[in-house]
């Protein structure tokens, strides 16, 4: 099906569903290797569009290109605000994706449990691997997350076909943090589980 020409209302029917990567994908982090190039951020997606412009999102993070590696499972609910449209290609949407119903996170390795004990450990337990974590609205150092704030992204959706994109991450790591960050470019899409 062509989504040229359709209105953000109608749009919101068609992605109701359920949505998945097509492989694993690859973007840039804000972390840095000690030579200053950005670190390469693996991962999976399983995006669900749900009534009423909720949403939940789950990624998994690997240590390989490959997918072979789990480090990390978060778990993201949350709801959605239609800006109106968005250049980059006739039909798209300019989304805000707010975390506001819950934000967990899973160690799915042992290195990266290591990690959240150096790195979060004031407000939660023990990081173990396979336990979830809440951390919305808590101070979450490794994803920059200060006490009370709720992430929110300011993104994309752009539906061609069984297909759906969102915005390609900034190459110089920046998060879509604001209005000004908003992608300008599309990634590779998501296509709906069947």
């Amino acid at each position: 099906m062509d989504h040229k020409g359709l209105f953000s209302e109608e749009i919101k029917k068609e992605i109701v569903g359920n949505w998945e990567s097509i492989a694993v994908e690859i973007r840039p982090s804000s972390l840095k290797n000690e030579d200053g190039s950005l670190k390469p951020f693996y991962l999976k997606r399983q995006f669900k569009f749900l009534p009423e412009d909720r949403f939940e999102l789950e990624i998994i993070n690997f240590a390989d290109a490959y997918g072979k590696i789990p480090l990390a499972k978060m778990l993201i609910k949350g709801n959605t605000e239609w800006q109106g449209d968005h250049p980059v290609a006739e039909g798209a949407q300019k989304v805000d994706f707010t975390a506001d119903e819950a934000y967990e996170v899973t160690p799915l390795h042992q290195n990266f449990a290591d990690i959240l004990n150096n790195s979060a450990k004031d407000g939660f337990k023990t990081w173990e691997v396979g336990k979830p974590q809440n951390i919305l609205k808590k101070k979450f150092v490794p994803f920059g997350l200060a006490e009370g704030q709720i992430f929110k992204e300011y993104d994309l959706i752009y539906l061609y076909k069984d297909m759906m994109f969102w915005g390609a991450r900034n190459i110089d790591g920046r998060g879509f943090d604001t209005e000004e960050n908003r992608p300008a470019n599309l990634q590779i899409p998501l296509i709906r589980k069947k």
